[in-house]
Formats: structure tokens, C-alpha cells, sequence
């Protein structure tokens, strides 16, 4: 299946200057689906219905402040005759919801991550939610402070956290857009009168005074059609996943990423390796990350690598012009998933900092499933006395 007949021109343009203020107004009623954003004439970037409601730029601000620089993080471009594997694989490694699309080298629409998974969704029937969805969720308690939330977020590179009451049953979520509301407006209410540095304690407020609940959730035998249903009928990027007899243990979480990558699994020999924000890839290449990851997976050969995902984060600090990247490597693999995370400064050394953790913990998985297999033969030795 190729976008041909998902993309869309609902489009509109506007040029890298427009004021934020004038923009939200376009999405009422039905309004388009992504804004192309133009300077003196030329494509600069797109971005997304979503994202323009849920900024929280001054109104005053310049569209170019919601865009990638082009120079350095460039939004993909898809051409309309793009396969949806292709595509999906696209938006992920740009860590991006939208997409511009080209037809003979002309800008012709937009494609977006909902309308790539509208398009499939009679076919995920076939999956469940354990095929796709993230194992040991990143959880906080109740009375940890928002400024926790934040370096939760930042640190793993994930966008929801589930939230566990006093005896660790599911309580809430919290996402980066909950914790985005609620500093500006608390911000808007502590500039004026006797709560003037109010602010600086806001890092402090439990995150239960601002975590969405009841929360919606979904099993692991469920279909990833039904799961995907309800994101899209009620606006949600993820659900929480729970056991099938339980709804108050959390142990996973599917977002439509986790969906859209799905889409990008082969049947290829070799193992596939995806990355997101590929763009912060400095003095190592893709072919190099491919080749670690292979490296590790083959040394353990009765561990069989389903799909990598490796994701890059570029935080704001810098060591001589080189800035400090986080990584995180996760293995889908016939045990379970493995993971290994690091940071360096460039994308080399907090990569070879992952790796070397994903290692240690591959050999944690291969120790645990050895030891349980020699407890299986000292029982069937046991029975057979």
C-alpha cells in the first residue's frame, strides 16, 4: 500500500513570520490538517494540527518557533507514491507527526501518523497488544513533585508517565502536554498580587494534583485494531496496559509510535534497526549502529533480536560546541525486551555507553533464563528418583 490515496491537500501555507495568534483560528470547524511553513516562498518545515494547539508559544511569537531547523533536524519528505512502511519509518526516526509530501519534486499535501494508522487499521487485527506495546513502564508515585515528572520525561525520552498510588496500583497518567498546561497557567497566576514566586515551587507540586484520571487502558491479548479505535475516537496517544484480570497493575504502555512502528517490521534476514532523530548522528553512521547492535545479538544465539529501536535526544548542554546526547537501545527479542541507555556528548559516546549497558543486561536475561532452565532439569531429575 503506498499514501497515494491517504495523503491530503487540507493543507494551508503561511509564511515563517506569521504571528502564533492567527494560526489556532484555522483548525476550527473542520479546518485543514497541517500547515506547510514557507520562507520567502521556499519550504521550511510542516507542522500539525496537534502541535499548534498544544504549543504554548505567546501568541506573539513567529510560526518558526514550532519548526525544526531545517539545517540540522529537517522534516521528512515523502513522495506520494511513498509505501506506508517507508513512510511510518520516516515520521519515527524524525520523531515527527507529520509529514510534507511531493509529487515529481512539487510540494503536494501533507500525510500524517493518524492518517496512516486510519488507513491500516482493518489490517491490525492480526496483532495484539504484546506483539508492539513497551514492557516496564517508567512510573512515579503520587506525591513525587512535577519537577520529577520533568526528568522522568527527559531523561527516558518518553512523552507519558503512569502514575501508582501508596500500594502501587494505577492511579493516573501524566503526560509532557499536562505538565506543559500546567505550568503556563500557573505561571499566568503568579506574576501579579501576593503570590509573586509562587513559581519557583511549582517543580514542587505532587504530580497527582495534575495527572489525568480515571485512565484508559487496554490488555496484552487485546487487538492493536481495537487498542488504536480508542486513541483515535478519544484523542489519546497511548494507553496503559494491564493484566487481563487486574486494570489496576500497569505493566506497559502502547502509544501510537509503538503502532507506526509495527508498520516497519520486515521478514528480512537481516535484523531491523530503527532510529529516531537519525539526524544527531555525528561521527557514526547507521550502517556502524546496525552492525553494534548484530554484534551483541549474535554473541547470545538463543536469543533472537525481533526489531532494535535506538533513540537520540539532543539536551541543550555542550562541551566544546559538541552537545550532550541521550541514547536508549531497546531489543524485541523471543525473551522479552531488553533495554540499555547512556549519555555522552555526540551521538558516538552516549551510543557506546547504551551498547555497553544493553550488553550487561543481555547477559542478566541470558543469566535469569539459564538459571531457570537448570532449575527445570534438577525438578525433572527430582521427579524422576
Amino acid at each position: 500500500m503506498n499514501i497515494a490515496d491517504i495523503a491530503t491537500q487540507d493543507y494551508i501555507e503561511v509564511d515563517v513570520g506569521t504571528r502564533m495568534g492567527k494560526v489556532p483560528s484555522t483548525f476550527e470547524n473542520g479546518g485543514p490538517k497541517g500547515i506547510i511553513v514557507k520562507n520567502d516562498g521556499e519550504y521550511e518545515g510542516v507542522i500539525s494540527e496537534r502541535e499548534v494547539l498544544q504549543s504554548h508559544v505567546e501568541d506573539d511569537a513567529k510560526v518558526a518557533a514550532l519548526i525544526k531547523p531545517s539545517r540540522n533536524d529537517p522534516s521528512p519528505q515523502v513522495d506520494r507514491e511513498e509505501d506506508v512502511r517507508e513512510t511510518a519509518r520516516l515520521l519515527i526516526e524524525s520523531n515527527s507527526k507529520v509529514a510534507p509530501v511531493f509529487e515529481n519534486g512539487d510540494l503536494w499535501g501533507v500525510i500524517s501518523d493518524d492518517a496512516i494508522l486510519e488507513a491500516v487499521l482493518e489490517n491490525l487485527d492480526t496483532l495484539t497488544v504484546e506483539d508492539v506495546y513497551t514492557a516496564d513502564p517508567v512510573t512515579l508515585q503520587e506525591d513525587d513533585g512535577v519537577g520529577k515528572a520533568i526528568n522522568h520525561l527527559r531523561e527516558h525520552g518518553i512523552s507519558r508517565l503512569p502514575i501508582l498510588n501508596e500500594n502501587g496500583y494505577l492511579s493516573g497518567v501524566v503526560t509532557t502536554h499536562d505538565i506543559a498546561d500546567f505550568v503556563i497557567r500557573k505561571n499566568e497566576t503568579t506574576t501579579t498580587g501576593d503570590r509573586v514566586g509562587d513559581s519557583q515551587r511549582l517543580l514542587d507540586v505532587p504530580v497527582y494534583d495534575i495527572m489525568n484520571s480515571p485512565v484508559e487502558t487496554t490488555t496484552l491479548d487485546a487487538s492493536v485494531e481495537t487498542a488504536v479505535e480508542t486513541m483515535l475516537d478519544q484523542d489519546f496517544a497511548g494507553l496503559m496496559v494491564t493484566p487481563e484480570d487486574d486494570d489496576r497493575v500497569v505493566i506497559g504502555v502502547l502509544t501510537k509510535t509503538d503502532v507506526l512502528r509495527a508498520l516497519t517490521f520486515t521478514e528480512e534476514e537481516r535484523m531491523d534497526v530503527q532510529i529516531t532523530n537519525v539526524s544527531l548522528l555525528d561521527t557514526i553512521s547507521r550502517e556502524s549502529v546496525h552492525e553494534s547492535i548484530e554484534e551483541v545479538s549474535d554473541k547470545y544465539a538463543d536469543m533472537q533480536v525481533l526489531h532494535a529501536h535506538v533513540r537520540f535526544k539532543e539536551h541543550k548542554e555542550k562541551l566544546r560546541g559538541t552537545p550532550l546526547i541521550h541514547c536508549q537501545i531497546r531489543l524485541r527479542t523471543n525473551k522479552g525486551q531488553v533495554a540499555g541507555t547512556g549519555e555522552g556528548y555526540g551521538a558516538e559516546n552516549a551510543f557506546r555507553v547504551a551498547l555497553e549497558k544493553l550488553e550487561r543486561n543481555v547477559l542478566e536475561v541470558k543469566g535469569v533464563t539459564s538459571d531457570e532452565e537448570y532449575r527445570g532439569q534438577l525438578l525433572r531429575k527430582l521427579n524422576e528418583l
